[in-house]
């Protein structure tokens, strides 16, 4: 079976958020950091080269594999900022309706800049996610 790419590393999160070119990305993965570290009261780490993770647990699959993984994060990508671990939860079509302009994909939030949303929502989706998780 393949190893896991992405791990978590040792790199700064900060020097990271930094070298983001797009200034309206950039200040929205600064406003995510802030926003996933109060909500998981967890120190943000990177997770391979582009993926800010909260916390870390372990997953287990019905196939035997195991793997660490975070139960929030995000990756400011070029074409939108990917939200990880605050949909699939009982009812978060409930609170995707409201959320405001996205899209979804395979267990993935994709936002083009956080302008477009509710923040609120957002905050309860992550909070619904992780209480669901627990």
């Amino acid at each position: 079976m393949a190893e896991l790419k992405t791990k978590k590393t040792e790199a700064s999160v900060d020097q990271f958020i930094a070298t983001i070119a797009d200034e309206t990305r950039r200040d929205d993965a600064t406003a995510l950091v802030q926003l996933m570290r109060k909500i998981t009261k967890a120190e943000p780490k990177m997770w391979g080269a582009a993926i800010i993770g909260f916390g870390s647990q372990r997953l287990k699959y019905d196939s035997g594999r195991e793997l660490d993984w975070f139960p929030v994060g995000f990756s400011p990508r070029k074409a939108a900022t990917v939200v990880y671990g605050a949909i699939g939860y009982e009812s978060s079509d409930t609170e995707l309706a409201k959320l405001g302009k996205h899209k979804t994909g395979k267990g993935c939030l994709y936002i083009n800049k956080l302008a477009d949303i509710d923040l609120k929502v957002l905050k309860t989706m992550v909070e619904k996610s992780l209480k669901a998780k627990k």
